[in-house]
């Protein structure tokens, strides 16, 4: 079908990393657009979406995208803009939200931790029309797979993983439903790459066969299907401050080094002398591992592999108690009688936020509560119960660890 041409101005680029136009009174989003530009776009493609055809007037802040696949793959929306505005947008994502939601606060300057790239990745599996395998991310605003064979966000220690995804896609998806997509989840760890297969369905013995041949071959840490294990060659390790921690299967962590030390450095500083420290959604204790070298912790968290995980690395010695506890935070907050020994919480919740557990802090006496955030608007629902239950917002402080995404981290330190 034809495209139907249309000729737009974009006024500057949204919260989601689309350009916005305003023309005739209607907002319409153009992706890979910034602000000033005039641009020629699919009229036809979605009634307030369009797509780019041709820039015919570029911004000045215009740069030449680094990926081949930008564009095309949907991982990355932006790495056409230039360093500079590109920070004052990503702040001003966080400037804007907190303002929409009355809260008055001072937001320090941008902090970059993309370190030396993404850490973690979950690549797609399909095989496509005429029987052809593909393996790479989904594509943008779509759920087809486009093929990567190299992707430069990753962090050097995960070369290899893309090489090992499609060696091991090869024999899962060739009895797969063409529908179905196989998802691998790689993880970069000191002892090597930790792949955890999800999508596959029960492995018969000879594709357990084949997958640990495929795993021997690439020299994988650990191969797990939905956290099963396959094969371990060594145990998947990371250095948390002191401590090693061995990661459960298809652990979550922080999308890179950088991220998770900027922000454990960040917490450290907000918690200042407290002796007593609560670690709620604590994961495998990037926070409280750390915070351990000063402070007693109690972390509780609802993946109780995590928590195992983080009970036996808080036996490392130098480092003060940490009692380690599996809980439903979002069913069962800490109320404010387990909340009063407490000097300091900080708090690390899903991108869903907190909502139950800021209210029993809001209700606490706890005179230092710190919020760690992956989603700056359910933070400021969950700040906005701080602060009407007596507290007062220091400065936020944004941090960028999904560097070229309209991903913002951010910390904010609350006092009563």
């Amino acid at each position: 079908m034809r495209a139907v041409v249309e000729r737009v101005t974009i006024d500057h680029v949204g919260h989601r990393g689309d350009g916005v136009s305003l023309d005739a009174g209607d907002t319409v989003y153009v992706p890979y657009t910034l602000g000033g530009e005039t641009v020629e776009v699919d009229a036809g493609s979605h009634p307030d979406r369009r797509k780019l055809l041709a820039v015919d007037v570029a911004s000045p802040a215009r740069i030449e995208p680094f990926c081949p696949h930008f564009g095309v793959c949907g991982g990355c929306a932006i790495q056409h803009w230039a360093a500079e505005p590109y920070h004052a947008w990503k702040r001003g994502i966080v400037v804007e939200t907190l303002a929409q939601a009355g809260i008055d606060c001072e937001v320090a300057p941008l902090v970059d931790a993309h370190g030396a790239g993404r850490r973690r990745v979950t690549l797609h599996g399909r095989f496509g029309t005429h029987n052809v395998l593909k393996v790479g991310f989904a594509a943008a605003s779509s759920h087809d797979v486009i093929p990567i064979h190299r992707c430069p966000i990753l962090d050097p220690a995960l070369d290899g993983a893309l090489d090992a995804a499609w060696a091991l896609a090869e024999p899962l998806t060739s009895k797969m439903p063409v529908t179905k997509p196989l998802d691998i989840q790689v993880t970069a760890t000191a002892t090597g790459l930790d792949v955890d297969i999800r999508g596959s369905g029960p492995l018969p013995t000879r594709l357990v066969t084949a997958l640990s041949h495929v795993a021997e071959q690439h020299r994988l840490a650990r191969l797990t299907r939905h956290g099963e294990l396959v094969l371990q060659r060594l145990p998947p390790t990371l250095q948390m401050g002191r401590a090693e921690v061995t990661l459960p299967p298809g652990s979550f962590l922080q999308a890179t080094v950088a991220g998770e030390e900027t922000l454990a450095a960040l917490v450290a500083e907000c918690v200042g002398k407290a002796k007593e420290v609560a670690d709620l959604f604590c994961g495998v204790g990037p926070f409280a591992l750390r915070l351990a070298e000063k402070s007693r912790v109690a972390a509780y968290d609802s993946d109780a592999g995590a928590v195992a995980a983080l009970a036996k690395a808080a036996r490392t010695p130098g480092l003060k108690p940490i009692k380690a506890e599996p809980r439903d935070l979002f069913r069962r907050p800490l109320v404010p009688p387990e909340l009063r020994d407490f000097d300091a919480v900080v708090f690390d919740p899903p991108r869903q936020g907190a909502q139950a557990q800021a209210l029993k802090l809001a209700a606490s006496k706890v005179p230092v509560v710190i919020a760690v955030s992956c989603n700056v608007a359910t933070f400021a629902r969950d700040a906005r119960l701080l602060i009407d239950g007596g507290y007062k917002i220091e400065t936020v402080v944004p941090v960028d660890q999904f560097r070229h995404t309209p991903h913002v981290e951010l910390i904010a330190r609350f006092t009563r």
